[in-house]
């Protein structure tokens, strides 16, 4: 069923209504029979979109609240969720950042809602993966994470004024699952404190002469 504009050859163009075959429905912008333009479309599921569509899929800016309570706003490219937005996921976790192919990826911050804790850094395919740091309540990991684990040079950065640098050794386990969980059971060697001192991921080599002059990241 349908309520609403139509061109001169009978299709859907302008604002309209309309009552899908499968029980969801649709009110907003049509062009040429499809929609186009901005819109809010009702999933029988309960699901709903609102936002804009180009040629019947979702593209450009939207917001998708789901059947279990999570929420989706941001861009969206050919009904995918690409580009920039944030996730309130169904536990109370966020996620802010850039996505591509409905998953998270590039920079972002993931925030666990039942610690408190923040995953700040780099995504590929939905898992950690790249130069981040893990932020807890009174000190903080900078380092490299694979497949949602650190692994390699790092160091934790107390509030009390200095750091371990180390390294986190990786056993063989199995596949991760999405969303990554916190890492709770990798090997960590600590090999140094120092003050607090500038360092990126990339750094091979980890001076002892730059402890005295270093000063503090937030």
């Amino acid at each position: 069923e349908y309520e609403g504009d139509r061109n001169s050859e009978g299709q859907r163009h302008g604002f309209g209504k309309a009552l899908l075959p499968n029980g969801d429905t649709y009110e907003g912008q049509y062009e040429n029979g499809l929609r186009s333009g901005t819109g809010t479309y009702r999933f029988k599921n309960g699901a709903i979109y609102t936002g804009s569509y180009l040629q019947n899929k979702k593209h450009g800016k939207g917001v998708f609240f789901y059947p279990d309570g999570s929420k989706y706003a941001g861009d969206w490219a050919h009904d995918q969720r690409q580009g920039y937005g944030e996730y309130l996921y169904a536990n109370g976790d966020t996620y802010t950042g850039e996505w591509a192919n409905n998953k998270r990826h590039g920079q972002g911050t993931y925030v666990y809602k039942n610690t408190g804790s923040k995953y700040v850094g780099c995504w590929v395919n939905g898992i950690q993966n790249g130069p981040a740091e893990l932020i807890h309540l009174n000190y903080r990991f900078k380092g490299r994470f694979l497949n949602g684990k650190p692994l390699g040079r790092g160091k934790f950065i107390f509030d009390i004024g200095c750091e371990q640098h180390g390294e986190y050794i990786q056993p063989m386990e199995e596949e991760e699952e999405e969303p990554a969980p916190l890492p709770v059971d990798l090997m960590w060697k600590a090999l140094k404190i120092t003050k607090l001192t500038p360092w990126t991921p990339h750094s091979e080599e980890l001076p002892a002469s730059n402890a005295g002059s270093a000063e503090a990241t937030e």
